[in-house]
């Protein structure tokens, strides 16, 4: 009930994204998660093959963020939106019809150019939407995105019982309706003519040196939340000698998610601004990878992947809500667009490096972790007590609403 009456107490469009994002995640991850196999298994693909399709949709997702951004700016978020959800229906449909590599490689990168258009631009209205209460939105912005993580999976691995393609089918067609969905309900907002060009505008956010720290001070968030699905999986499987282990990394952190992201985020934006607890997230997710070292087993894995969890919910939507104030209002789209070009980068360079670590020593990939997510909330925690974060305005008390 308490999810309930805080999603109510959005505008429309807020509601509507939320659900938008539930089934975006959903989508995504009943097919993803088994397109490596379709290629490989029952296409016949080679491993460079695979790995050629699979790294194009990161490579065209990542690098573009800055364009969906910059798109948003100017014509809009919505028909960016409805243009990202389109594209990626048309590639998850070509997943499922094409069979040749050509084919293959224009479906991997439709897809990757949908998540580049459509992610900065939910971020940018969810941001305009929720005024001061950016936070709290971005809090339920998670929670359904969790939910849609979980959901997808089951779904595909219940579709797989047809074929891939009654899951590529379906996940295309889960696409075309919140195309439709948007199309019809999302509300168009006026947007000012711009005044100047987007190179201009790239420079001008590239040349913010505030951002900049920021961003790069954030690389430890990115290479600790991607080793949810790396470093951790892959503890519990060798913990138990089980491969259903996996599953309660996830279950451990969705039901987390699901159960306190909204307590923790109202709790913490009464008791501080938000520039507080960003460094204290990231020093309690970078504590999650001590955990398994001084307890080793299952138990141990679990509790670091609770830890790391806790500090992601702790930081993650004061992030999200502190980007906009970083730049002025015309370039909120762009300022997204820029941070996840950064993430992405530093997501698959802190995987590569973890994957080395495991290679190399049983505790190094831990130590190596813990070391960046602490590094990080130093450098977060410099830059707040420098003053060269921006302080974004406080949500109302509720009775003063």
């Amino acid at each position: 009930m308490r999810i309930l009456r805080a999603v109510r107490s959005f505008p429309l469009p807020v509601r509507l994204l939320l659900v938008n994002q539930l089934g975006v995640n959903t989508g995504f991850y009943l097919l993803i998660p088994y397109l490596a196999g379709h290629l490989g298994h029952d296409l016949g693909l080679s491993a460079l093959a695979v790995g050629t399709v699979l790294g194009l949709r990161n490579l065209s997702q990542q690098g573009l963020f800055i364009l969906g951004g910059s798109a948003a700016d100017r014509l809009g978020a919505r028909p960016v939106i409805i243009a990202g959800c389109a594209l990626r229906s048309v590639g998850f449909g070509l997943f499922a019809l094409g069979d040749s590599l050509g084919v293959l490689l224009a479906a991997s990168a439709l897809s990757g150019l949908a998540g580049a258009l459509f992610n900065p631009a939910v971020r940018t209205y969810v941001a305009h939407e929720a005024a001061d209460r950016k936070a709290e939105a971005f809090a339920l912005f998670s929670m359904f995105a969790t939910t849609g993580a979980l959901a997808g999976p089951l779904l595909g691995t219940v579709l797989l019982l047809v074929d891939f393609r009654a899951a590529a089918l379906t996940a295309a067609g889960i696409f075309a309706v919140l195309t439709v969905a948007q199309a019809l309900a999302l509300p168009e907002r006026a947007v000012p003519p711009p005044p100047r060009g987007v190179l201009a505008d790239w420079r001008e956010v590239a040349a913010d040196r505030r951002f900049l720290a920021f961003s790069l001070a954030m690389v430890g968030l990115f290479g600790m939340e991607s080793q949810l699905y790396l470093l951790l999986p892959d503890a519990a499987r060798r913990a138990t000698g089980w491969e259903g282990a996996v599953s309660l990394v996830f279950l451990t952190s969705t039901v987390a998610n699901l159960t306190l992201q909204l307590r923790i985020t109202t709790r913490l934006q009464r008791d501080g601004p938000a520039t507080r607890w960003i460094p204290l997230g990231l020093a309690v997710a970078a504590t999650g990878f001590l955990l398994p070292l001084a307890a080793p087993g299952l138990p141990g894995v679990l509790g670091g992947v609770l830890l790391l969890q806790l500090g992601l919910m702790t930081a993650q939507p004061f992030v999200l809500a502190l980007i906009p104030a970083f730049g002025r209002a015309g370039l909120t789209g762009t300022y997204y667009g820029l941070y996840y070009v950064v993430s992405g980068f530093a997501a698959a360079l802190g995987n590569t490096a973890v994957g080395r670590a495991m290679d190399s020593a049983a505790t190094a990939p831990w130590l190596l972790c813990a070391a960046l997510g602490l590094a990080s909330a130093a450098a977060l925690a410099r830059l707040h007590r420098t003053g060269r974060l921006p302080v974004p305005a406080r949500p109302l008390p509720s009775e003063a609403r």
